[in-house]
């Protein structure tokens, strides 16, 4: 076609791709930056500007600037050709060949929203939108503001919408399929938004693909509304502003993610251009993916109730699973981020971003809440549950040991018993609480946990050897591998052989895939040293156990003294005297490797 050799010839591909990879760096011939295809921390992804085309060496996508487009916005190649054409001011022709049947609908389905969008904004300013208006004032919301994020109601009327688009030519199947309109059981359509404050969902190019409907009564339900997948609308890819707060965020270097329209609305309107939402859904890949192409640092700010927690832990983990540098901003007085900007001020939110903490800190004070810090033990059993688990998504060698001790000191914890913790699971080495060597994904399973289970699943002895004693063993709970030694556990107790078909049968699917790299790990040793093998292993683990119940009497120990309980504290002595005799004696060899 002319015109797409055209197209190339006059847009610069480097220009193109840069709208959504903005670090984009040059490099000898070349352009280099992070793949937006997928999660990657050294650029892998390639730009021939010569020659006009890209290739990623990580996932291997690759193509022209036409395919870009089509990757990136999720259309199809003439839809692809009219937006490149429309963005850098070169004319299309008016020919048949260019709309293919997905190209005419979604053209329809993005007509459908505009005309929609345009008169929910109409219905807002005009003689029946008192009640939405007066509810935007009471939230703070100015006209200026409510103009610029498109803000419109959708009146009580049941058809008013239906109506309206079917004087314009389009069908009621059509409506349907946009998601404005639903279909009635027994015949028929009615409108979808019904009294409702409206908020226009664009895609990264800025066009309305959706709607999400907040409730103007406390009578309908639910409270909001969002439309329904479509073929523009895929809920799992957009994020609420980021069309706008893309440039935002790279000038700053950072998101802020919040829960609702209305806290992006009303940060957003106080000056802090790069917030955006989730649509009404959990955090997905896409999601933060989308955002990782204009920036690397996150600032979570989610609801402080208990709902708002849960969906915060859910999505510092997907952006910590895909590379972000995320801080969590808390607000006092139970307040939403838009509620905390109109009662305290902008600078003060400002504040608050800045002084936001870490993932660790955050979750250190949700431990506070939940167990008693006032013991040692409710500070080791809320480290144990709250933030050992989310060392594993420290991928950095080094950081795991100084954030360790620092969580140690936040917490009033030993340090010895945190990295003790650490290393049994096996996010630092044996000698002096090291980092281990590098590793891809997780970090690998301790050596002592894959020797025993490679022993017992191949020798009966071995079993009867040592299970009995590891049954007894409270560090088992501590297992990377628990769940397979607690099924081989009750295979033996039944009197059945622990074979890999009766293991792998009583798993999970993230505990199969444990199991597969147990049994792929290693070369499998001779037969006579199975028990032996076992036995040492065991050994080693006892000692373990023992080394954790110290700690736990020596914080034990400094309590008292603190609280000035000399004869609990030297009963306690007495016991950390006894427990090291005790491992004195029991001292062996360390297993075979």
């Amino acid at each position: 076609m002319e015109f797409v050799e055209q197209l190339k010839a006059s847009v610069d591909i480097v220009r193109v791709v840069s709208e959504y990879v903005p670090r984009l760096r040059k490099k000898g011939s070349r352009w280099e930056g992070l793949c937006p295809f997928h999660t990657e921390k050294s650029p892998s992804f390639g730009v021939n500007e010569t020659h006009g085309f890209y290739k990623c060496f990580g996932c291997g996508a690759g193509g022209d600037m036409i395919k870009f487009v089509m990757e990136m916005e999720r259309i199809g190649f003439f839809e692809a050709l009219k937006l490149l054409s429309e963005r850098y001011g070169i004319p299309m022709p008016k020919r048949q060949e260019y709309s293919d049947p997905d190209s005419r609908v979604r053209g329809a389905l993005f007509e459908i929203h505009e005309i929609a969008a345009e008169q929910f904004r109409q219905n807002l300013f005009g003689p029946n939108g008192g009640a939405a208006r007066a509810y935007l004032e009471k939230r703070g919301v100015a006209r200026q503001t409510a103009e610029e994020f498109g803000l419109g109601l959708a009146e009580k009327s049941w058809d008013a919408v239906l109506r309206l688009l079917q004087n314009k030519g389009f069908s009621p199947e059509t409506i349907e399929q946009a998601g404005l309109a639903v279909q009635r059981e027994g015949g028929g359509y009615y409108d979808r938004f019904r009294g409702r404050l409206m908020f226009p969902i664009h895609n990264e190019s800025g066009k309305v693909i959706g709607f999400g409907g907040r409730a103007l009564s406390p009578e309908d339900e639910p409270k909001y509304l969002n439309s329904k997948e479509t073929p523009l609308y895929h809920k799992s890819f957009v994020l609420y502003n980021l069309h706008r707060a893309k440039k935002a965020a790279h000038k700053a270097g950072r998101f802020v993610l919040v829960e609702g329209y209305m806290d992006v609305v009303g940060v957003a309107a106080a000056g802090i251009g790069e917030v955006v939402a989730s649509c009404g859904t959990a955090l997905t890949d896409l999601q933060v993916r989308s955002m990782r192409r204009h920036a690397e640092r996150m600032l979570v700010n989610f609801d402080p109730d208990a709902a708002g927690a849960a969906a915060a832990e859910k999505s510092i983990q997907m952006l910590l699973d895909e590379g972000m540098r995320v801080r969590i901003v808390q607000l006092d007085g139970g307040l939403d981020p838009d509620e905390y900007v109109k009662e305290r001020g902008v600078e003060a939110y400002r504040a608050r971003l800045e002084g936001a903490g870490t993932y660790f800190h955050w979750l250190a004070d949700q431990s506070r809440q939940r167990y008693d810090m006032r013991s040692a033990e409710g500070r080791m059993e809320g480290f144990r549950k709250m933030l050992l688990p989310a060392f594993q998504r420290l991928h950095d060698k080094l950081e795991r040991v100084a954030v360790a001790n620092e969580m140690a000191d936040y917490l009033g914890l030993d340090r010895v018993f945190v990295l003790e913790q650490l290393r049994r699971n096996g996010l630092v080495d044996q000698r002096r609480g090291r980092a281990p060597g590098p590793a891809a994904g997780a970090p690998a399973l301790p050596a002592v946990e894959k020797l025993l289970f490679e022993a017992l699943l191949a020798s009966g002895d071995a079993c009867a050897a040592v299970l009995p004693r590891l049954k007894e063993m409270k560090s088992l709970e501590g297992f990377r591998t628990r769940k397979l030694f607690e099924v081989v556990l009750g295979l033996w107790e039944r009197g059945i052989a622990p074979s890999y078909g009766e293991i792998e049968s009583r798993l999970d699917e993230s505990d199969r895939d444990l199991l597969a790299k147990l049994i792929l790990a290693d070369e499998v040793m001779e037969h006579s040293y199975y028990v032996e093998q076992a036995e040492a292993c065991v050994r080693s683990l006892e000692a373990q156990e023992r080394s954790l119940e110290r700690a736990l009497l020596k914080e034990r120990i400094r309590t008292a003294e603190r609280s000035g309980d000399l004869k609990e504290a030297l009963k306690l002595s007495d016991e950390l005297v006894r427990l090291d005799r005790a491992g004195a004696a029991n001292a062996g060899g360390n297993p075979v490797v």
